[in-house]
């Protein structure tokens, strides 16, 4: 299968170190701590998967659109999807069998 090769410009966070295009995990947990410090926050309970977790949650309750959801996060299984975001299996297939892709 052919990737397709990602220029600086085409991530949303560049780094400014030599040698890398993108920002590290580090850096990104780096600037979430700093984030979530500045606004008052306990640093300690937010960080990198606390974000992905809510915009996963917000676009869930907003569009009730599982199968978006989990081709969001990457999953290959709906089941993690649901054990992810933390709904009912039953509501969950009963969406997902409603929701036509």
């Amino acid at each position: 299968m052919h990737q397709a090769r990602l220029r600086s410009e085409d991530f949303l966070f560049p780094t400014r170190l030599h040698g890398s295009d993108h920002l590290s995990t580090r850096q990104y947990a780096r600037i979430v701590k700093a984030w979530v410090t500045t606004i008052g926050l306990d640093p300690t309970m937010y960080g990198t998967h606390t974000l992905r977790r809510t915009k996963a949650s917000l676009i869930y309750r907003r569009t009730k659109n599982l199968r978006a959801v989990q081709l969001l996060l990457g999953h290959t299984k709906l089941e993690s999807t649901v054990r992810y975001l933390g709904i009912e299996v039953d509501d969950a297939l009963e969406m997902a069998e409603q929701t036509e892709v």
